[in-house]
């Protein structure tokens, strides 16, 4: 009897321990559930507040936003999509985004979205879609949309119309034009202006030898008047006595030495004229599109003198170098750098005594080198870093475009070359231009 009790007492805690193991195993369990509970709440918030973020995204994109699954419908749209398909049926969602485009765009949209979603690469097309307003050209990117195993679920479609961008570069396009129609323009009356001051030059030196030609044709005509009356008494039988009388009376023996050197003269001036006019042929007929290689001091040599020739500056233009740079480029368009910089350094040694403009050549490895140095007041430091801006001129207003040196520049940098300021040897200005050398040089 003792020994049944024993067992039961013993059967009893056992039992009261098993409960308390499951009792305990219950409130853990239990406490994990709210646990899990109070996490999933949480990821709820953020998963709603995530969603919220991306309507808020898909509303403010400006661009058409269109998500569509492997079959081609169209599963959410945003951005301006729904204001540019406003009252087209075929937009709605589950629609096939394929049937948005036109006949003719239709085919090209379509393989163009499975190429995305098959090959999971970014295509970018051009097509016209079906609007209220008509047919509507969009510029797309595709892009393939990822499952969390990697695999293509569908795609991305974002763009944005491009009838605006082309009306914009139209516009853009029509204003550029506008642009270098008024550039050429300016820069034509800056030709004309470097024109007018080399006619001025031509009118000046071809007026002192044709005044010369015409001074001794006119005593050449003198004479002959003289010598008509000797010819003509000769031709009427008058006597020995008589034509040594008229002889000496025309003085035909001065008027004869008077000829010769009027003659010499008249020849003299007409040569004058004649490398005048070569020189002027030169160049002129330098100006082509031609690149050759040429001589830069004669060239040099050649403006220089014509802007000296047309100034009423007396200006003492002196050459300096022993070597002899051969050129590569455009002679005619190099003599328009030349003259630009010697008018220049003219204009500025308006008021200084003893004016010079000192032209020197030099080759430097692979350059050849002119620099063009005037001892006038110089270019204030402040205004340096403008001057080959265009419009920008130190001169009083009508006195100079502003367009000389920034044309100049330009054209030495189409030549390979450059132009640039220097630091002038004692006072005034100094440029310096550089220019490939020939390959015989």
């Amino acid at each position: 009897m003792r020994q049944i009790f024993e067992q039961g007492e013993t059967a009893s805690i056992i039992g009261d321990a098993a409960w308390a193991d499951v009792i305990e195993a219950v409130d853990r369990t239990y406490s994990e559930l709210v646990e899990y509970q109070e996490k999933l709440e949480q990821q709820n918030v953020e998963l709603d507040a995530l969603r919220r973020f991306m309507s808020s995204v898909f509303r403010s994109v400006s661009d058409v936003l269109i998500v569509v699954d492997r079959s081609h419908q169209i599963e959410r749209t945003g951005g301006s999509f729904d204001k540019l398909m406003t009252g087209i049926a075929a937009a709605s969602s589950g629609a096939i985004v394929d049937t948005l485009a036109t006949d003719q765009s239709r085919a090209t949209f379509k393989a163009a979205i499975e190429k995305t979603i098959q090959t999971r690469e970014f295509v970018t097309v051009e097509i016209d879609i079906l609007t209220a307003d008509g047919p509507a050209p969009l510029e797309l990117g595709i892009a393939p949309r990822l499952n969390e195993r990697g695999k293509s679920v569908g795609a991305v479609i974002v763009g944005r119309p491009v009838g605006e961008l082309r009306r914009a570069y139209s516009e853009l396009e029509a204003s550029h034009r506008a642009l270098k129609e008024a550039q050429t323009h300016l820069v034509r009356n800056e030709k004309l202006a470097s024109l007018g001051r080399l006619v001025a030059g031509v009118a000046h030196e071809l007026n002192n030898p044709i005044s010369f030609v015409y001074a001794n044709t006119h005593a050449l005509g003198k004479y002959a008047q003289q010598f008509e009356s000797y010819f003509e008494a000769v031709q009427s039988g008058a006597s020995r006595t008589d034509l040594i009388a008229l002889r000496e009376e025309l003085k035909l023996d001065r008027a004869l030495k008077n000829m010769r050197e009027a003659i010499d003269g008249a020849t003299d001036g007409a040569e004058r004229v004649r490398d005048i006019v070569e020189d002027l042929r030169r160049l002129s007929s330098e100006g082509s599109g031609d690149v050759v290689e040429f001589d830069l001091v004669t060239t040099t040599r050649t403006a220089a003198d014509w802007v000296a020739r047309g100034t009423k500056t007396p200006v003492n233009v002196v050459f300096e170098g022993d070597v002899k740079p051969v050129a590569l480029g455009n002679p005619g368009h190099i003599q328009q750098i030349v003259m630009n910089l010697v008018q220049n350094a003219i204009d500025a040694l308006a008021d200084t005594e003893n004016p010079e403009v000192v032209l020197r050549h030099d080759i430097s490895g692979d350059r050849a080198i002119l620099t063009v140095q005037d001892n006038g007041p110089g270019i204030p430091p402040d205004v340096v870093a403008s001057i080959f801006d265009p419009f920008f001129t130190t001169k009083a207003v009508g006195k100079g475009t502003g367009l000389g040196l920034s044309i100049s520049s330009k054209i030495a940098q189409e030549h390979g070359g450059d132009l640039r300021h220097c630091q002038p040897e004692g006072t005034g200005t100094c440029f310096c231009l550089e220019l490939p050398l020939g390959k015989s040089a």
